[in-house]
């Protein structure tokens, strides 16, 4: 029999422990645990740095200016945060494009956290994703940039050190 942490063994006499979740109005799960810069979670009672609020939705161009800031901060899992808000808020046809931008910064996350083949996976993604809207590049994305970029940075993968310049990439065109 597998336990909770996935470790085998009997369970025989172990009293299960209920755990309080964190949960919204609504019902639904949140962590509300601390996290370090890359969102990786921290026990309770410890400080982690400040994350971006569950219900946080920007309008377009102020989610891709906070999103850039972050990379460049070191901090794509917060990026990600953000850009995943403006992908679950968006109804219209460029819904997949925010979603590609949520997972080049995933991408980037893995990739601070060492975790190279997860980086290539979800670079490899957001690559796909983005590049479909190269013909039609809404909200100054430079669309074209940032699929060259994604395959620039798969291919430095394993190779050696990573500047950290090559881990923010603009996901604007210079205003």
């Amino acid at each position: 029999m597998l336990d909770h942490f996935g470790r085998r063994g009997s369970m025989e006499g172990m009293e299960p422990q209920r755990v309080e979740r964190d949960r919204d109005v609504t019902g639904r799960a949140r962590n509300a645990r601390p996290r370090d810069g890359l969102g990786r979670p921290l026990p309770h009672g410890l400080t982690g740095v400040p994350t971006t609020p569950d219900d946080l939705v920007l309008p377009p161009a102020e989610a891709l200016r906070e999103a850039e800031r972050l990379l460049v901060a070191g901090r794509p899992f917060h990026a990600h945060e953000v850009l995943e808000g403006a992908w679950k808020a968006c109804h219209d046809d460029t819904r997949e494009l925010w979603k590609g931008l949520a997972q080049l910064a995933v991408g980037v996350t893995h990739l601070r956290r060492g975790n190279d083949v997860g980086a290539v996976r979800l670079l490899s993604r957001a690559g796909e994703r983005i590049s479909a809207y190269e013909r039609n590049a809404p909200h100054g994305i430079p669309v074209a940039a940032l699929t060259a970029w994604t395959t620039d940075l798969i291919a430095r993968i394993g190779t050696g050190p990573i500047p950290e310049e090559l881990l923010a990439p603009r996901l604007r065109s210079s205003e």
